[in-house]
């Protein structure tokens, strides 16, 4: 049972943007604090950015101020806009879904920027 299904990766070159999305269930969107993780080859799976139902964010230093996080619960989708892209953003992002002991990860998008 898909509980999270990520969308808008590709090719993208440096200096860019991209915006990638996540849709997934009402009861999700409703009750869970949502978050974009991605992993490049040969790293560990880090996190981006994550966003509380209350609307509050937070950012890994690697991307203040080029990416933004935001969420339309009535619309069931996070969204994840990404600009002034760097060839080392390039990684599998990966939608994920926390409350208490519960959680939900996508099956992840690619997202490759080009120099």
């Amino acid at each position: 049972q898909v509980q999270l299904k990520e969308s808008g990766g590709g090719l993208v070159q440096a200096g860019g943007s991209r915006e990638l999305s996540c849709t997934g269930s009402r009861s999700i969107f409703d009750l869970f604090t949502l978050a974009w993780y991605r992993q490049a080859p040969g790293k560990q799976r880090e996190s981006v950015a994550d966003i509380t139902t209350g609307g509050s964010t937070n950012y890994a230093d690697s991307v203040k101020g080029r990416f933004t996080i935001s969420r339309d619960n009535a619309k069931q989708t996070l969204y994840l806009q990404m600009s002034s892209l760097k060839p080392e953003d390039t990684a599998v992002y990966y939608c994920y879904a926390k409350l208490q002991h519960i959680s939900y990860w996508g099956q992840g998008t690619q997202v490759t920027v080009s120099s």
